[in-house]
C-alpha cells in the first residue's frame, strides 16, 4: 500500500494526570472521503476508552495543519460528530467529547476490524513472520 498518510496526535487531557491521544491517519487512496476517516478515528477512540466524555480534541486549524488537509475538511467532521451529539463545542475554550457514546454499526466494526487485521498480519509479513509462526504467536498472545 503506497499511500500518503498523514500522523497527528490530537492531545486530550481530562486533568492534568490524565492525557490520552488520538493518532490520526488518513489515507487519501482508500475511497473513504477525509473527514469520514476522521469521523470513525474519533468515534473508535471514544468506543475503545482512549477519549473520555469532557476530553478536549484539537482546533480545527491546528488539526488541518497537522494532517496537512483544508480546515473546511476538519470542520465538517467535528460539525457532523457535534449534531451527532457526540462533540460539544464551547465558544472561545474548545471543543469537547460530550456524554454521549457514538453507536458503531455493525458494518462499519467489521470494516475497521478487517482493516486492522490487514495491516497486522501484512506487517507480520514484512518481518518475515509466516503463517503457522503467526497463528503461534497470536494464540500465546491471547493465553497471557
Amino acid at each position: 500500500m503506497n499511500s500518503t498518510k498523514a500522523r497527528a496526535k490530537a492531545g486530550a487531557a481530562k486533568s492534568a494526570s490524565h492525557e490520552e491521544a488520538i493518532n490520526f491517519t488518513l489515507d487519501p487512496e482508500n475511497g473513504t472521503p477525509i473527514y469520514r476517516q476522521i469521523i470513525q478515528q474519533i468515534e473508535y477512540a471514544i468506543l475503545s476508552g482512549r477519549m473520555q466524555p469532557g476530553d478536549r480534541l484539537p482546533t480545527i486549524r491546528s488539526l488541518a495543519v497537522e494532517l496537512k488537509t483544508n480546515p473546511n475538511t476538519i470542520a465538517k467532521a467535528y460539525g457532523e460528530l457535534e449534531i451527532r451529539g457526540i462533540l460539544a463545542t464551547q465558544v472561545g475554550s474548545g471543543t469537547y467529547i460530550s456524554d454521549k457514546k457514538p453507536v458503531m454499526e455493525d458494518d462499519s466494526l467489521n470494516r475497521k476490524i478487517r482493516e486492522v487485521l490487514a495491516r497486522f498480519v501484512n506487517e507480520m509479513r514484512d518481518l518475515g513472520v509466516d503463517n503457522r509462526e503467526l497463528i503461534k504467536l497470536i494464540e500465546s498472545f491471547i493465553k497471557e
